[in-house]
């Protein structure tokens, strides 16, 4: 449902002229790099369309329980999991004294019902239903459960009265929402990821190459971008499409990618040398296509440049993060590759388990010994490889 952004929210729009508004907020959301999911209640429809929440979120919007785009058809679940917090804006009357009751009738009231994250409710209602003291004791429940209640406001109303039920302005509710999270920890920061395989020409349409996706490389780009950081990611060959928010340069050979990072590192605050650099590379190329004969074929090869160990042996070096995919002895070969190329923190994975999957497993190797990672996707154990090493950087 949500794009790959450090921070997830779902908006619920109920029924209400302050709708519209949320239009703004939703802009407002996706600015500030957070994942806007939008579901709708019926009546909210007759107000603003899916439309217009569709265009600013990027994403479709959803209305109905039983909606077929839903994994298992169970959209109440899928939804609040994957919510870090849930935002009702504008939040009618008839919804509060929804969630009061606990009741759960379409697809927004189940999720809510459903939900194991934050729930905040922006109300927007006349200002006579606002001070009714069915409403009043509506709201009495929603603070005893926890709930966070944004507003509302006193005002000019849509129906021309003056008084407390106005909903809170846009802006507001993004600084509630950004509230709930830490500040950015790499603003001001520039970070360089390198990613993917490189591909070493044998002649012009042969090579030596592997199997990485780049998929552990652009996660840790992404994780690095969502903390704030200028982030620049220079790829070898990937079938994946660019992060946004960051700079990607695309390269070739192991000698393209050592050019590019060398060109890009002045500045840099921290290196992660994700990438699956091939260790050697054909001493001299064919200049045209090798036909194939019956006789063996030998190619020279000559070792291709340590790109870690180059930058990590500069004197003005940021702090380097290697990564040693083995297939036997991880420990023994990522803890020596560590102390080799003297950095303060290598990633080690079973290259098995690791090389084109969406999941991953490591163990982060510093001075203080072994910290083991469980089974997670690749962006879960980026932000937590972003966590530790934040911390190795600041100590």
């Amino acid at each position: 449902m949500f794009k790959r952004f450090h921070r997830q929210i779902l908006l619920g729009v109920t029924g209400g002229v302050a709708a519209y508004k949320v239009a703004e907020l939703t802009r407002l959301l996706v600015k500030a790099r957070i994942g806007v999911q939008v579901a709708m209640t019926e009546a909210a429809c007759g107000f603003v369309t899916p439309a217009t929440f569709q265009a600013l979120s990027g994403r479709a919007v959803l209305t109905d329980l039983w909606d077929p785009r839903i994994p298992n058809r169970m959209a109440h679940i899928e939804l609040s999991r994957q919510a870090d917090a849930i935002l009702i804006a504008p939040a009618s009357a008839d919804f509060i004294a929804k969630i009061a009751q606990g009741t759960a009738d379409d697809l927004l009231s189940t999720t809510v019902a459903a939900r194991n994250c934050p729930l905040l409710v922006a109300p927007a209602m006349n200002r006579e239903m606002w001070s009714n003291p069915a409403n009043q004791r509506n709201i009495q429940k929603l603070e005893a459960d926890g709930v966070v209640l944004l507003g509302p406001d006193a005002g000019e109303q849509a129906c021309g009265e003056v008084g407390r039920g106005r909903m809170v302005e846009p802006q507001h509710l993004l600084e509630a929402i950004l509230a709930l999270y830490p500040a950015p920890r790499l603003t001001g920061r520039k970070v360089v990821v390198t990613a993917g395989p490189t591909f070493e020409a044998i002649d012009p349409v042969r090579g030596i190459t592997n199997s990485s996706s780049g998929k552990m490389g652009y996660a840790v780009a992404e994780a690095a971008r969502d903390e704030g950081a200028e982030v620049v990611l220079v790829s070898g060959p990937t079938a994946l499409p660019p992060p946004s928010g960051c700079t990607v340069l695309p390269v070739r050979s192991a000698a393209d990618m050592l050019a590019a990072v060398q060109s890009v590192l002045p500045g840099t605050d921290l290196f992660f040398a994700v990438a699956a650099v091939a260790d050697y590379t054909p001493a001299e190329p064919a200049a045209h296509k090798l036909k194939k004969s019956s006789d063996v074929l030998t190619l020279t090869l000559k070792p291709t440049v340590d790109i870690l160990a180059t930058v990590a042996g500069m004197p003005d070096a940021p702090f380097c993060v290697g990564f040693a995919a083995e297939s036997q002895d991880l420990a023994a070969y990522a803890e020596s590759k560590r102390r080799n190329k003297k950095v303060p923190l290598i990633v080690g994975n079973l290259a098995q388990r690791a090389l084109g999957s969406d999941d991953n497993e490591i163990i982060l190797f510093d001075a203080e010994g072994a910290h083991p990672l469980p089974p997670a996707p690749k962006i879960v154990l980026a932000r937590q490889l972003l966590d530790h090493t934040i911390r190795l950087a600041r100590s």
